[in-house]
């Protein structure tokens, strides 16, 4: 049976490159041991905030290696499978097993939007693949299948599938997915910018964006809801809300990239497509990093 009990503040953590587009081993050690010392629970590699669809399967692998490495063993690692094949997204789960990760978040297969069956059917498969504990990525705005909490009824009895990063961008679905299967699955809030209503009606932990660039403040409103101590996670969510708002984008990578930046954690290097913020959106994300550090709550004397 899959033994993993996953909460707190999961980051999905952002891929660092050169400036010529090869991967940062450096940049990424160093980043990944100031998340972790901060004290996030987990790291979560090769994500959408970590430009997964730009990596080489073998650079995915790479990745992975220098968070397990990093890490080692003081807290969990787990990779993003992204892939558009059910054949392929098994192969890298077997890989990645063997490396030694954690766990795995899964995708629905890019490209194609499948239906209900198709989507449990590709869980069942990878999950079979893995051996490994699984967060299912639920996320039907961006990636078109939305797996309903009826599904994950029908979906209880794999054992390898022990939570779900909810992302539906409806916080009702914590509720509604408690209702359905109780505790079955733990329940983490994939948007950002509901990462409180999604702790009060009681989701486990958050798979979080602004966490890259702000690992502290957002343990600590993990902490301080997990503590119900409501009046002042209230005022550390309002203020970090602004921010939040960069994570549900189109330009999310852009966005929390250029937070790091500002931030004093990171760089701006994207793989093209992508490139750096120009022009207005660069001065309004600007505008909203420079009035959030120059308010940043002191939260070390909160605990």
């Amino acid at each position: 049976m899959a033994a993993a009990k996953w909460e707190g503040v999961f980051p999905a953590v952002t891929t660092k490159f050169k400036e010529n587009e090869d991967l940062d081993h450096a940049e990424m050690e160093k980043h990944f041991n100031f998340q972790i010392d901060s004290g996030v629970h987990a790291l979560l590699t090769c994500g959408s905030l970590g430009e997964a669809s730009t990596l080489s399967f073998d650079e995915k692998l790479a990745v992975t290696k220098t968070a397990l490495n990093v890490a080692a063993g003081r807290v969990p690692v787990l990779v993003n499978v992204s892939e558009t094949r059910t054949a392929t997204a098994c192969r890298f789960a077997e890989k990645a097993h063997e490396m030694g990760v954690q766990g795995l978040m899964v995708m629905p297969s890019v490209l194609y939007a499948a239906d209900s069956r198709e989507a449990m059917d590709n869980l069942r498969v990878i999950a079979k693949a893995a051996q490994l504990p699984i967060m299912v990525y639920n996320n039907p705005v961006s990636y078109k299948v939305d797996l309903t909490p009826e599904d994950f009824k029908e979906l209880a009895d794999c054992e390898w599938i022990v939570a779900i990063k909810e992302s539906t961008d409806n916080v009702r679905r914590i509720t509604d997915l408690r209702n359905a299967v109780g505790h079955r699955y733990q329940l983490f809030m994939g948007v950002d910018d509901l990462s409180f209503e999604g702790l009060a009606v009681g989701a486990d932990g958050l798979l979080a964006g602004l966490v890259v660039a702000f690992p502290k403040e957002t343990v600590a409103l993990y902490k301080l809801m997990k503590a119900k101590r409501w009046d002042e996670a209230l005022k550390l969510y309002q203020w970090f809300m602004p921010l939040m708002h960069l994570d549900v984008s189109t330009k999310l990578v852009q966005n929390l990239k250029l937070v790091e930046t500002l931030a004093g954690v990171g760089n701006e290097y994207v793989r093209r497509p992508r490139q750096p913020l120009q022009g207005a959106d660069r001065a309004r994300v600007t505008a909203v990093v420079q009035a959030a550090l120059a308010n940043r709550p002191d939260v070390s004397t909160l605990f």
